[in-house]
């Protein structure tokens, strides 16, 4: 009986094929869920690479979210997973659980303005260019990501819905914005400009689904909320 023709090595595929270089090269995000269980899984069988081992395993399992409700002899019963690869998998995903809780209870949550401020005043009342900043938050309003949207000079920095949508609309999760930025001069008061593009981003955010909260000012004389003048 004839042998098969012998899979193809992932190290024998162009570098922008071999999940290990992409990661590097693009991060986690960029990868399949194929990719990632390669990684782990590290080697193919006799006849499959291990990405079309990987690809196997997950079409075995009913896909990606049935493996964290799986024990490690679970997966040791899908034929080319050893029990060192099934305990691999399994503590991967478990760290992968704890960091996930562990995030979401040390994110702050932002619920008013004075948080914000609270949050941002250390960092940005005393500088001497005005920087601006969009809090991306969950439904939850916790802090998923901090973006800086626009630096300026003294007096005035730029801050573009554009900027601050395309920010909130790449991480994932995002359900409510809030900006701020700071006065140099020492004084929180809003301008005319800053209620103008204040209402650029509520409506903005109205037409993309998202809940716009606020846009703060801090200074070093204190702080003040756009929409709580209203």
């Amino acid at each position: 009986m004839t042998a098969g023709p012998r899979p193809v090595r992932v190290a024998e595929r162009p570098p922008t094929d071999r999940p290990r270089e992409r990661l590097a090269a693009l991060g986690p995000s960029a990868l399949s869920d194929a990719e990632l269980l390669a990684l782990l899984l590290r080697t193919g069988t006799a006849r499959e690479d291990v990405l079309a081992f990987a690809s196997r395993v997950l079409v075995a399992l009913g896909g990606l979210g049935a493996i964290p409700r799986m024990h490690a002899s679970e997966l040791v019963a899908i034929p080319g997973i050893g029990p060192a690869t099934a305990a691999e998998i399994v503590a991967a995903l478990e760290l992968g659980r704890r960091a996930v809780q562990r995030l979401a209870a040390d994110r702050p949550q932002i619920m008013r303005p004075a948080d914000a401020a609270a949050l941002l005043g250390p960092r940005l009342a005393h500088l001497e260019q005005e920087q601006c900043v969009a809090l991306l938050l969950d439904r939850k309003h916790r802090l998923l990501r901090e973006v800086v949207v626009g630096i300026g000079g003294i007096a005035h920095a730029p801050m573009e819905p554009r900027e601050v949508f395309a920010a909130a609309l790449r991480e994932p999760g995002v359900a409510a914005v809030l900006v701020a930025h700071n006065h140099p001069s020492g004084e929180a008061t809003p301008s005319t400009e800053d209620r103008a593009i204040t209402r650029r981003l509520a409506d903005g955010a109205a037409l993309l689904g998202l809940e716009f909260l606020d846009h703060v000012i801090v200074a070093s004389s204190g702080w003040a909320s756009i929409r709580g003048e209203h």
